[in-house]
C-alpha cells in the first residue's frame, strides 16, 4: 500500500509541475520580450508590471469560439492538440530533479525520452493534414521535414553524454557528471540544445509556423481552447528541453549551498530564458538555410563530439 501511495504522490507532483512550470515560462516570455522589444501591452494587464497578462490570455482563449472547418477530418482535428501535448507530460515522469527524485527511474530513460519527444511533432503533422487548409498542410510538411533533419544531431549529442557516463539512465548520467564535463561535452550540449529548439519549432527555427508566409501553419484553423493546448505544448516543450539539457550536460541537481531540486529549477529557468533570448535576437531562417544548418553544421559537430568522447573514454579507461 505504501508503495502505491508513493507512486501516486510522485505522479501528482509531476502533473502539478506539468501544469505550473509551462505557465511560469509563458509569463517569463511575456515579460522578457516586453523589456527586450519595448512592448508596452504585456506590462499593463492587472497593474503592477502586467502581472495578470497570463490570466488575460486564458480568459481570451476561453471566450473564443471553437470552430472546426467543414471539410476537416473532425476526429483527427480534435485529438491533434492532445497528441502534441501529452508526450511532454510522459517525458516529465522520468526526468529526475534530485537524487532519487523522479516519478520513475528507467534504466533506458534516455532512449525513452528521445523516442517520446519525437511523438509530439506528430500533433503538428496531424493538425496540418486534418485542417483541410493548404497553409496548414504546408506547415505540417515543414514540421515533418524539420523533425527528420534535427532528430539525428539530437540523438548523436545525447549518445555522446551517455557514452561518457556509461549508462542510459538519466539518474545515472546526472550522478556521473563532473565539472570538467562542461568543456568536454560543450559541443554536444550546443548541438542538443539547438536541435531541441528546432524540434520545438521555436524561433529562429519556426518555419512550420512562419506567420508572414503561412499564417500559423498547422494551427491556422485552430481557435479557443484547442489553440491554447498547442501553446501549452510549446511551453511544456521548453521546460522539457531545458530539464533534459540540465540533467545531461549541466549536472542536474549538482551545485553548492542550495538543495538539489532548487539547483535543477535554477538551471531549467536559466535555459528557458536563453530560449526566449534567442527568439527575440535572431530572424527566422529560410527553409533551405534551416536544412543546411542541420546537415552541414550540427551533424558534423555531433559526430566530432562522439569521436572526442570515445577518445577520452579510451585514454582514461
Amino acid at each position: 500500500m505504501a508503495e502505491v501511495l508513493d507512486i501516486a504522490v510522485r505522479l501528482v507532483v509531476v502533473v502539478a509541475a506539468f501544469l505550473l512550470l509551462p505557465l511560469i515560462v509563458g509569463q517569463m516570455e511575456h515579460k522578457a520580450m516586453a523589456h527586450m522589444q519595448s512592448r508596452l501591452g504585456p506590462m499593463y494587464a492587472g497593474g503592477f508590471h502586467g502581472w495578470a497578462q497570463l490570466l488575460a490570455d486564458g480568459v481570451k482563449f476561453a471566450q473564443k469560439e471553437d470552430v472546426i472547418p467543414a471539410a476537416a477530418d473532425r476526429r483527427v482535428f480534435a485529438i491533434a492538440p492532445a497528441v502534441a501535448l501529452v508526450p511532454y507530460l510522459v517525458v516529465m515522469v522520468v526526468i529526475p530533479v534530485g537524487p532519487g527524485l523522479a516519478a520513475v527511474d528507467l534504466d533506458a530513460g534516455l532512449f525513452f525520452v528521445l523516442a517520446v519527444m519525437g511523438v509530439g511533432v506528430l500533433g503538428a503533422i496531424m493538425a496540418g493534414w486534418a485542417s483541410a487548409n493548404k497553409y496548414s498542410v504546408l506547415g505540417g510538411i515543414r514540421a515533418a521535414a524539420q523533425l527528420m533533419s534535427y532528430e539525428l544531431p539530437l540523438v548523436l549529442a545525447a549518445s555522446s553524454v551517455a557514452m561518457a557516463a556509461g549508462t542510459l539512465s538519466l539518474q545515472g548520467i546526472a550522478e556521473q557528471w563532473r565539472w570538467w564535463w562542461l568543456p568536454w561535452q560543450a559541443i554536444g550540449a550546443f548541438v542538443f540544445f539547438v536541435a531541441g529548439l528546432a524540434e520545438l519549432r521555436r524561433p529562429p527555427f519556426d518555419m512550420p509556423i512562419a506567420e508572414s508566409e503561412i499564417i500559423m501553419g498547422p494551427m491556422t484553423e485552430y481557435a479557443g481552447f484547442r489553440f491554447a493546448l498547442f501553446m501549452l505544448a510549446e511551453y511544456a516543450g521548453i521546460v522539457v528541453l531545458s530539464a533534459l539539457t540540465t540533467v545531461l550536460f549541466l549536472g542536474g541537481w549538482q551545485g553548492p549551498l542550495l538543495p538539489g531540486p532548487v539547483w535543477t529549477l535554477v538551471k531549467v529557468f536559466a535555459l528557458a530564458f536563453v530560449v526566449i533570448w534567442v527568439r527575440v535576437s535572431y530572424p527566422r531562417m529560410r527553409e533551405d538555410q534551416l536544412q543546411k544548418f542541420a546537415w552541414t553544421v550540427l551533424v558534423p559537430l555531433a559526430l566530432l563530439q562522439l569521436a572526442l568522447t570515445g577518445v577520452v573514454r579510451v585514454l582514461t579507461a
